[in-house]
């Protein structure tokens, strides 16, 4: 009970603070890898992204109910989930409120225009995160200087799908393809080649 119940406050907090969509969650689920690691590690967290990207609904919330299913089974992932979204309903119905009576305050204006850069920065960081553990299977999240520990680290399968999902959604032919296509096929390939 104690497990759950520190889960749903961790989860809550990412709620409450994540500014900038499902994303932008990532930042604190690798914070909450580092003090529970016995919850999930890094490498879980990267499996956690794909699942969460290939099954519908927003990636925050996929991977909080995954998360809370892997701690504490189905009522985890209720309590988990709900932990995650009710702060956004929270906030929501207070911003909505005074937005509609201060949406031309220079202050107001001002704290938004703040606020999208910061949400990018820490959403591009959990990329850049993300992307480290899908190209360095091992990467324990310590050595990002350390260029021999990492060269040694390199997938050149998970490289090479990286280069073509890159470059085949930047075509003009396949660049309007359907993001599950690419799911499909990236699972397919996994598959194929024992990612």
């Amino acid at each position: 009970m104690k497990t759950l119940i520190l889960l749903c406050l961790n989860f809550f907090k990412a709620g409450l603070f994540a500014f900038g969509g499902g994303l932008a969650t990532l930042p604190f689920i690798n914070d909450i890898s580092n003090h529970h690691p016995d919850w999930f590690t890094k490498a879980d967290i990267a499996n956690m992204i794909a699942i969460s990207e290939s099954t519908p609904g927003p990636i925050g919330v996929n991977m909080a109910t995954y998360v809370g299913y892997h701690v504490a089974g189905i009522p985890g992932a209720i309590l988990n989930t709900l932990s995650l979204v009710l702060p956004s309903f929270i906030i929501f119905y207070i911003v909505a409120g005074l937005m509609s009576r201060y949406s031309q305050n220079k202050t107001v204006m001002a704290v938004f225009q703040g606020l999208r850069p910061a949400a990018v920065g820490l959403i591009a960081a959990a990329g850049f995160s993300v992307f480290l553990i899908a190209l360095f299977p091992g990467y324990d999240g310590k050595t990002l200087f350390d260029m021999d520990s990492l060269t040694g680290l390199f997938s050149w399968k998970a490289g090479i799908l990286f280069l073509v999902a890159m470059v085949a959604t930047c075509l003009p032919k396949l660049k309007d393809l359907h993001p599950l296509w690419y799911i499909a096929a990236a699972t397919v390939i996994g598959i194929v080649f024992q990612f």
